[in-house]
């Protein structure tokens, strides 16, 4: 017999989890406060990129696993993943390219181009230049006369656009057999009804409380959302201060944004207006209108992201899987996987 398994939060984490468990058969339901939109998931950027979490050795491979799998995902309009080219980038010095991603095709930027310009886009602006009266200045022409970055490299890599991503997973859930359940708060693990015998903790900064996780703490960040800039079809980001990106998504583009320690979830205007001049100098455009603004309480564990299993007072099983800092959705299938594994070995 299958057991039951309660899955703790309705973040990325927690609806992959629960996606994975309810697709081998096993009854699963997800508990948690906020769902969907919501959640601290509902405001991230959503690029594929490990970033504010360790340990490396653990975080390369989980990041790896899940890339195969959003590169599936991605072959599916209907899921909100995609490709795109992530153009990474230094103010201040030569950017390293890390080893993992040269096998995924990572390439320096070539000094003598412009420096957000691979050698195909620079070719495609120059031809269109030449063929337009001088005072007719595109999107990307603007972008080519970029100086503000030293160095740089290219990758493509999967963008979930968490507008569409995270109904899709919760959607598939249901499908599955899950059930979600909102509006629950648990001050214990212990409280989750006994009829589940296997208790899945994706908690995120939740856990500090949950589970009285003193290494836990809230990194903040701060997005503006604004209309889709034209001819921006890559994510800018550079992560020298002051923490600069620019990702468009289907209907929109993100910008950020920040990265402090602080519990303050509600958005602030000035951090907005300095997030929206930021990168309108750095992408030489003009200021654009900000549509929203979103908040959200990166998970970062001082120790390392935990996924582990133990067990509860009452002899339940319980695998955790929190603390994955600003990677939630990079390490969201590797973990999930694991998780699956340390679940169903220690409950068969």
């Amino acid at each position: 017999m299958k057991h039951q398994v309660a899955i703790v939060g309705s973040g990325v984490s927690g609806l992959t989890c629960g996606l994975v468990f309810a697709e081998h058969g096993y009854r699963t339901a997800i508990f948690a406060k906020e769902i969907g939109q919501q959640t601290t998931s509902g405001a991230a950027a959503a690029l594929w990129f490990p970033y504010d979490a360790e340990p490396a050795d653990k975080v390369v491979p989980w990041a790896l696993g899940t890339y195969r799998t959003l590169i599936d995902l991605a072959r599916n309009p209907d899921s909100g993943v995609s490709m795109i080219e992530l153009r990474q980038f230094s103010r201040t010095e030569k950017i390293h390219i890390p080893d993992w991603a040269i096998p995924l095709g990572a390439r320096a930027v070539v000094s003598s181009l412009p420096p957000v310009m691979s050698s195909e886009v620079e070719n495609e602006a120059a031809v269109e230049a030449a063929t337009r009266p001088g005072t007719e200045r595109t999107g990307r022409e603007r972008i080519r006369s970029l100086k503000i970055f030293k160095s740089g490299f290219s990758l493509r890599v999967p963008l979930m656009d968490t507008t569409i991503y995270l109904d899709y997973l919760a959607n598939r859930f249901v499908t599955a057999g899950g059930s979600i359940a909102a509006n629950t708060h648990f001050a214990r693990l212990e409280d989750v009804d006994p009829k589940f015998d296997v208790v899945i903790n994706c908690a995120g900064i939740g856990a500090r409380e949950l589970v009285r996780d003193t290494d836990l703490e809230p990194h903040r960040g701060q997005v503006a959302i604004v209309p889709r800039i034209k001819d921006l079809p890559y994510a800018v980001v550079c992560d020298d201060a002051p923490l600069m990106y620019a990702i468009p998504r289907r209907n929109d583009c993100v910008l950020g944004g920040t990265n402090e320690l602080s519990n303050d979830l509600a958005a602030d205007s000035a951090t907005t207006m300095r997030i929206v001049t930021e990168c309108a100098r750095a992408l030489k455009i003009e200021k654009p209108n900000v549509l929203g603004e979103r908040v959200g309480l990166r998970p970062f564990r001082k120790s390392g992201v935990r996924v582990e299993r133990d067990q509860l007072r009452n002899g339940r099983t319980i695998v955790h899987n929190y603390g994955h800092g600003g990677s939630g959705f990079t390490l969201s299938w590797g973990c999930a996987e694991e998780v699956f594994e340390l679940a169903t070995d220690s409950a068969a």
